[in-house]
């Protein structure tokens, strides 16, 4: 890869990753007068960007992994199903111990 691909890739990542973290647990977003709470799809999500809240929250302490603020088992479902599939990842690995056969 010559250096304007790279450069633009390192771009196209931090401004993902800023975008990422704009939806992360723990912001005040379902805090307030009658706080509204995360169901299973907010659960989800918080769990697909739970290493950039890991790391945004060295930074920043009101940044949290997981949202106090929750349905309960929907939202604890929707989170443990992301941590652990993460974005297709059962399948990739699925995929290497095909080809290794």
């Amino acid at each position: 890869m010559n250096k304007k691909a790279v450069l633009g890739l390192a771009l196209l990542l931090i401004v993902a990753a800023v975008l990422l973290a704009g939806c992360a647990p723990g912001v005040h977003r379902f805090a307030g007068e009658e706080p509204d709470t995360a169901g299973f799809f907010w659960g989800i999500w918080h769990g697909w960007i739970a290493p950039v809240s890991l790391v945004w929250s060295v930074f920043n302490s009101s940044v949290s992994i997981y949202e106090a603020q929750n349905t309960g088992f929907g939202y604890d479902f929707g989170f443990y199903i992301a941590v652990i599939g993460g974005f297709g990842g059962i399948s990739f690995t699925r995929k290497k111990i095909a080809d290794k056969s």
